[in-house]
């Protein structure tokens, strides 16, 4: 017999196989010696009281053996041979597992991305974080992997109205994740896990007959009519398919460039912007767990805020305990902060995106100079203008918090986790007008739900502007397709349908998926 419960623990409980036997048995009102087996199906914790507990829902065997967790989730046929193949431009999550996907059904996927394989592109960020020189293709957004990769790992998604998140993180684990993905509320890889597991999946790819090209930027759409069938290459090289997955990211500008100077129907998408706001870890975990030096058994502890000011949203993004702040931009003389956590999260520091959201009449004046491209541009301004403010060389713009709340520069600045460093500069000077005065009542709001968050112990770093893709590339809703142009499926977070690794792992299977049942391909 089998059942499925919830207990509550304390933390030192939680990590004792003992324990948790006895309590299911009391749970159940059976026998300890009863309980032949049990696994944790969904681990939480509710600090709301003085005393912080662990919640593990289980699934308990009771008198039998509890069936083994399988992780061949994926399973690959050898497509060297296959007739039909698919390119695929762009290394991320969409791409590998639309490749994954496509292997999956007899499809031969090839794979051309702009950057490096995944240990290479580690090199170029040492370079960026120590020398302030960045290479263009090869950097915390570009490379194998994508964004996400280098830029902490998390894997916590709301779409599961997109598709089977219990599948994209089984297989995350087939190709080396540690299985406590399955079950923790807030699963995360961390940055310095997470490479070895792309690593596997190309090799995967390749050993299956798939193709795998780095330092390949697309360079044009092959046209045929209304119908793609292939792409140019910035080498001069022609690659030809039976179709094209479009899974560049969020930050390939050169792309949306690209269709909008081929006419290719384009919409304006609504992101966020704002800074990065870093606190000791110490502090956060005082504040949510009420204690004066968090229990060893408990980990960094996070935060989730969100405030509306004049109906405009501004949220925490991206929190990243134990964290550090990292240089994300894409081109030299533009500055953008982004966060990441190794797997331990056992830095000092715990820092988060603070943003705004931004609607397309926010910027009108970019609407009628840049049509659907005003967002990009948008961002790009003001990624500009915090590279001058940081003095050069990816020097951060940043003052303590509550000189930001009442626009006073910085004397001095806290240590910080940014390893390229931070400048005191006047974040007004920087921010638009309507984000600035935003964030500024939303930290007041915030220090009123977390008392003690709203100090200045804590350091505001700008700027955060590329929390999703400013662009959606259409398609049609049934077949995945692009509105116009056959064959072409713009898939994941860059072409505005997705917002992390698992929502965009779960885009690109969907693709893959209709390509598969598309006579016309």
């Amino acid at each position: 017999m089998q059942q499925k419960f919830t207990i509550k623990l304390l933390p030192s409980e939680a990590s004792n196989d003992l324990v948790i036997r006895t309590a299911a048995a009391m749970h159940a009102s059976v026998p300890p010696d009863s309980i032949s087996g049990y696994r944790i199906l969904k681990r939480s914790i509710d600090a709301r009281s003085k005393q912080a507990w662990i919640l593990l829902t289980l699934l308990v065997s009771i008198g039998e053996p509890l069936p083994p967790l399988l992780f061949e989730i994926w399973k690959g046929q050898n497509v060297g041979q296959a007739k039909k193949t698919v390119l695929i431009a762009g290394a991320g999550p969409a791409g590998l597992f639309a490749a994954l996907k496509l292997i999956e059904k007899g499809i031969k996927p090839i794979i051309v991305e702009r950057g490096k394989e995944v240990r290479a592109r580690r090199r170029d960020l040492a370079i960026l974080n120590k020398q302030g020189k960045i290479n263009p293709e090869s950097n915390y957004c570009f490379g194998e992997g994508g964004a996400g990769t280098y830029s902490d790992g998390k894997l916590y998604t709301r779409s599961t109205k997109r598709g089977d998140v219990a599948r994209i993180l089984q297989i995350l684990v087939q190709f080396g994740a540690n299985e406590k993905i399955l079950y923790e509320a807030h699963p995360h890889i961390g940055t310095n896990k997470l490479p070895q597991i792309i690593t596997n999946i190309r090799e995967a790819i390749i050993a299956h007959g798939g193709l795998y090209f780095f330092d390949k930027k697309v360079s044009d759409l092959l046209l045929a009519g209304d119908k793609i069938v292939g792409l140019s290459l910035h080498t001069g090289e022609k690659m030809l398919a039976d179709a094209v997955i479009l899974a560049t990211g969020h930050s390939a500008r050169d792309i949306f460039e690209l269709l909008d100077r081929k006419k290719i129907n384009l919409h304006f998408k609504p992101f966020a912007m704002g800074i990065r706001i870093e606190h000791p870890q110490q502090l956060i975990d005082r504040i949510q767990y009420h204690t004066p030096a968090r229990n060893i058994f408990l980990p960094a502890a996070s935060y989730n805020l969100v405030h509306q000011v004049q109906n405009k949203g501004v949220f925490s993004f991206c929190m990243c305990p134990g964290g550090i702040i990292a240089p994300a931009a894409t081109r030299d003389y533009e500055l953008v902060v982004n966060g990441w956590s190794p797997s331990k999260r056992d830095n000092p520091f715990a820092n988060s995106g603070i943003v705004v959201t931004i609607e397309e009449n926010d910027i009108q004046l970019y609407r009628k100079k840049h049509g659907k491209l005003a967002g990009m541009f948008f961002q790009q301004h003001v990624e500009t203008k915090a590279y001058k403010a940081g003095g050069g060389a990816f020097v951060a713009p940043a003052q303590r918090m509550v000189d930001f709340i009442n626009n006073r520069l910085s004397d001095t600045l806290p240590p910080c986790s940014y390893i390229p460093g931070i400048h005191s500069a006047p974040l007004s000077e920087v921010l638009p007008g309507f984000i600035y005065e935003a964030l500024q009542k939303a930290f007041i709001a915030f220090g009123n739900k977390i008392h003690g968050f709203c100090t200045n112990e804590a350091v505001v770093v700008g700027v955060e502007s590329r929390t999703s893709s400013p662009v959606r590339i259409p398609r049609d809703p049934e077949t995945l397709q692009h509105s116009e142009i056959k064959n072409l499926y713009p898939a994941g977070e860059g072409a505005g349908y997705a917002g992390g690794i698992v929502s965009a792992a779960i885009d690109g299977e969907r693709v893959a998926e209709k390509i598969v049942t598309n006579p016309n391909n």
